[in-house]
């Protein structure tokens, strides 16, 4: 059984997972592509042998399509969600799967209701050095975890229009990813609390923009963990992750596309990813796989809606604690 996906949103992970879904999924079939810009939906789905249109409304619950996949605004995440699963449509929503712990709740109680998949997009999951470094800890391999570290720096110089960018972001688009990793990193364990440094490196001044920031999280199995996010690394694209326990260590990421070195007379030289796309190709390829499985062997995904409620949680408090200046408790 070949999965029918329709596509909302083609922007540029819209386009990735288009493209990924069209040539790279055989359990998937990209039928369509929704985007109310004009135009730009064709543009995208017509090469890919995929219908495009600007009703996004006429996509939800088309009779020839089985499953959605929201790479939309992500403001507009939770209402996608749960339109879709009213429709009979299962969903793979990219992350955040909502701007609040409600929202995110609805989203989970429409799809539970529908008996639909609901998977979320955490694709560092899937990449297949954090996915070692998971088993490796889940096989005991580096004893009690102890302390965590989760990096991930942006491309470039900054924002190049900081009133642009919404408030939080860093906390609820970039670093979310990383409060997943860690979690999942941790098996079994609960964050408690966080406390949050932050700030505008790359536009001193600004009244909102947060382009830096530093995240201490503590556990319940009494694990420190630390996320870092930067909007502003001029050599590229970087995610790392690191895991001390009590019997050794596990890392995860380099920031580079291959793991091919070159030693010659300048030194060594490695490929070095200038964006997300790039450098995780195969993770989005592996969680849009296993979105098209789980929804042909009608099972849950690894991915689900009750982990991006326990990330967004982390969001949320750290949120709380740069308002406040103090420690913040996360939501359970």
């Amino acid at each position: 059984m070949t999965i029918r996906i329709g596509l909302i949103g083609a922007g540029r992970i819209g386009a990735s997972h288009a493209r990924i879904i069209a040539r790279r999924v055989p359990e998937a079939t990209l039928v369509a592509v929704a985007d109310p810009r004009p135009g730009v939906a064709a543009t995208l789905a017509e090469p890919l042998g995929a219908r495009g249109q600007t009703d996004v409304e006429a996509l939800l619950g088309a009779d020839d399509i089985d499953a959605v996949v929201i790479a939309a605004s992500s403001t507009a995440h939770a209402e996608l969600i749960v339109s879709a699963a009213e429709a009979g449509q299962h969903v793979f929503c990219e992350k955040p799967a909502g701007m609040s712990l409600e929202e995110i709740d609805r989203g989970i109680a429409a799809t539970a209701k529908a008996g639909v998949v609901l998977q979320v997009g955490f694709n560092r999951r899937f990449a297949a050095d954090f996915r070692a470094a998971h088993e490796a800890i889940g096989g005991g391999r580096i004893g009690a975890v102890r302390q965590l570290r989760s990096v991930t720096r942006d491309p470039g110089s900054g924002p190049s229009d900081p009133d642009a960018v919404p408030p939080w972001t860093i906390f609820t688009q970039t670093l979310i990813h990383d409060f997943d990793t860690l979690n999942w990193l941790n098996p079994g364990a609960r964050a408690l609390d966080v406390v949050v440094t932050a700030g505008s490196l790359t536009a001193p001044g600004h009244p909102t923009l947060l382009d830096h920031a530093t995240v201490v999280i503590r556990y319940d199995n009494g694990a420190i963990a630390t996320a870092e996010a930067s909007f502003a690394a001029a050599y590229g694209y970087d995610v790392r992750g690191e895991v001390l326990g009590s019997g050794g260590m596990v890392t995860a990421g380099d920031g580079a596309s291959t793991s091919m070195r070159l030693h010659d007379a300048t030194g060594r030289i490695a490929a070095t990813a200038h964006g997300d796309v790039e450098l995780m190709v195969d993770a989005y390829t592996g969680e849009l796989t296993e979105f098209a499985m789980a929804v042909r062997d009608r099972r849950a995904p690894s991915v689900t809606g009750q982990d991006a409620r326990a990330a967004f949680a982390i969001a949320q408090a750290c949120i709380e604690s740069y308002e406040s200046g103090a420690r913040a408790q996360v939501a359970s």
